[in-house]
């Protein structure tokens, strides 16, 4: 039985082509993963579905009726629920406050079935901001479910989730279409699409370039996404395509002789007691990527607050090139070269309502002044049109809003930002290829290493272990807000190596 059929679907901003004539069938009892680069025209279609906006042509039936919804309601009272990929929680109230706004009946009888079912729980008591991104998550996925949808449509679930959690959703995914619902999962994880997919379509430029696709390898799906083979693509992809993680990409030159960036001994406290960050100390030298592994929750997130100066430390102190930056202004740590990608780049790293040319100087506007009061808006888009061409970055153009962009050319921007720093002293990247696309994730990794042969210091930050070692000279372990000593990625072990030290079992 088909649960969704989708036909002659379009969408248009402008003289953007969102969606151009797509198909989509969806058979009920399946996952159906929907694949393509940034700006393909994923969101839009999921949007279309969940009700969020509405097409200028085309059709849709749901378990065979007609389906046209004007508004989110009208999906969730046919049946159809949606995760979007930007969380739609009210941040101030808590977990479970949030939930009971949805004014579901035996709320607490469903969560317990939720729990039994699929293993997701949610910390009820705690406020939904203080909680890290993939509990956030989770909660948005509980949420869905509460209202037991015939079809479920994920928009990049997975990027803020842990190596567990994943597993999860992918199993709930799993057991949603063996209860007989329909599953529509959105991901740039092409090893996740051989594991839970039973069938996929891509999207590229608004079209289908494949449909209801049950070869699921990257040799058949990557050059429908890119128009490139696989075999083109930088080793360090090896984890976010399913591929051999043992693939290791040439080594970065670093020279240890000079340590740029300098953490010792940082703690930033948790309120009630207890530490998010205990103690850490970090070096890296000029020329060295430097990663940082673990589930997520365990002290990355604080770590990048630390080093961008969103967060102060309670003790220990941050240098870079020997200068005390502990207590320094954001600015301040821009002009000494400290360029940081955060990793909720919606929120953190940019600025939604302004255009993507002020988005792509922000913190180096003055370089843009005239008369010391005006800014010259003609030289910021001509400079932003280079750059937007260099990055790859899909939009409409500079003067466009950073609303308007897709999520992973949202980050596009914000890493094309900081690695426009002159000079660029160090990168701080938090999950700086999250919810691109496999031809952006080349692009991004490829930039990381340039950076780091021209000279800076590199940490990143990541939830792709394969990634990590491909792309790192050594990889610390986050675990309960400590971080490990290093452990060198050229070694036969270090993959076994750093999976005992994130699951607190490793010397």
């Amino acid at each position: 039985m088909i649960a969704l059929e989708i036909a002659g679907l379009a969408k248009a901003y402008g003289t953007t082509r969102a969606l151009d004539g797509v198909d989509l069938t969806v058979e009920a009892g399946t996952v159906h993963c929907v694949l393509g680069e940034n700006g393909a025209g994923k969101s839009t279609l999921c949007h279309a579905v969940g009700g969020s906006l509405r097409p200028d042509a085309g059709t849709m039936r749901l378990h065979g009726m007609p389906y046209a919804p004007r508004r989110p309601k009208d999906a969730l009272n046919a049946g159809v629920a949606m995760v979007h990929q930007h969380f739609s929680l009210v941040p101030t109230l808590t977990a479970g406050e949030n939930l009971r706004l949805l004014r579901v009946r035996d709320l607490a009888g469903r969560l317990a079935r939720l729990r039994d079912r699929y293993g997701l729980s949610v910390p009820e008591a705690e406020t939904v901001g203080d909680l890290p991104l993939g509990v956030r998550q989770r909660v948005e996925i509980v949420k869905a479910l509460l209202r037991e949808p015939r079809l479920l449509v994920l928009d990049e679930p997975t990027g803020v989730l842990g190596p567990d959690e994943v597993d999860a959703l992918l199993a709930t995914c799993r057991r949603i279409a063996d209860d007989g619902g329909a599953v529509v999962l959105v991901t740039h994880k092409l090893g996740e699409v051989a594991r839970v997919a039973d069938a996929a379509t891509v999207l590229r430029g608004g079209r289908v370039a494949g449909a209801g696709l049950t070869d699921l390898t990257p040799d058949r799906l990557v050059p429908l996404m890119i128009g490139r083979p696989a075999a083109d693509l930088a080793p360090a992809l090896a984890g976010t395509l399913g591929m051999d993680a043992g693939v290791r990409g040439p080594r970065s030159a670093p020279d240890a002789r000079r340590v740029v960036l300098r953490v010792r001994e940082v703690s930033v406290g948790r309120s009630g007691g207890g530490f998010l960050l205990d103690r850490a100390g970090l070096e890296i030298a000029a020329g060295e990527i430097v990663g940082v592994a673990g589930v997520e929750g365990n002290g990355q997130t604080e770590l990048v607050h630390v080093l961008s100066g969103a967060r102060i430390p309670d003790s220990g102190t941050v240098e870079l090139n020997g200068t005390d930056l502990t207590r320094a202004t954001p600015a301040r740590r821009t002009a000494a070269g400290l360029g940081v990608v955060p990793e909720d780049r919606h929120h953190e790293g940019c600025v939604p309502e302004l255009d993507v040319a002020t988005n792509l100087h922000l913190g180096r506007l003055g370089e843009f002044r005239r008369w010391r009061v005006l800014l010259d808006r003609r030289a910021m888009r001509t400079a932003a049109t280079a750059v937007i061409g260099k990055h790859g970055i899909s939009a409409p153009g500079p003067a466009a809003p950073m609303s308007a962009l897709s999520g992973g050319n949202q980050q596009k921007v914000v890493l094309a930002r900081e690695l426009a720093l002159d000079p660029l002293v160090c990168l701080a990247a938090a999950q700086p290829t999250r919810g691109l696309d496999v031809g952006a994730v080349d692009a991004v990794l490829t930039r990381i290493r340039e950076a780091a042969a021209n000279g800076a210091a590199v940490l990143v930050v990541s939830s792709e272990l394969g990634e990590l070692l491909a792309l790192c000279d050594r990889i610390v372990v986050a675990y309960r807000g400590t971080l490990s000593a290093p452990v060198d990625t050229a070694a036969p072990d270090a993959h076994d190596r750093i999976a005992h030290l994130m699951l607190g079992t490793g010397a």
